[in-house]
């Protein structure tokens, strides 16, 4: 069973006990998490090194997505779905917001 939270975190990374911070590494791409960049933000894992990790977000309330590079602090695993930057990751091609595959893509 899944230690991640269902809901947005509510706690500043500064404030976080750095014993509940998860190592960079530990990450695997494909990884549901929340990333804090002017608030919790939904994401997904692109790739992990023992410094950071990259990982495509949302960074508003709009469907459009988002990557930056994230130190551990600033990352924490998540278990809710987010289809804006869930579905993405699914297969190759083009989804739409909903999650259905656009014709003619290699979906």
């Amino acid at each position: 069973m899944s230690t991640a939270p269902t809901s947005t975190p509510t706690i500043a990374p500064p404030q976080r006990d750095p014993a509940d911070v998860a190592p960079a590494d530990s990450y695997h791409p494909s990884d549901r998490v929340w990333v804090y960049r002017d608030g919790w933000r939904a994401g997904v894992i692109e790739a992990a090194s023992p410094r950071a990790v990259t990982v495509t977000y949302r960074p508003g309330a709009h469907l459009g997505t988002g990557v930056d590079t994230f130190t551990a602090p600033y990352v924490t695993a998540r278990s809710s779905e987010d289809p804006a930057v869930d579905r993405r990751h699914v297969g190759r091609g083009v989804y739409t917001p909903t999650g259905l595959p656009v014709r003619h893509t290699a979906a």
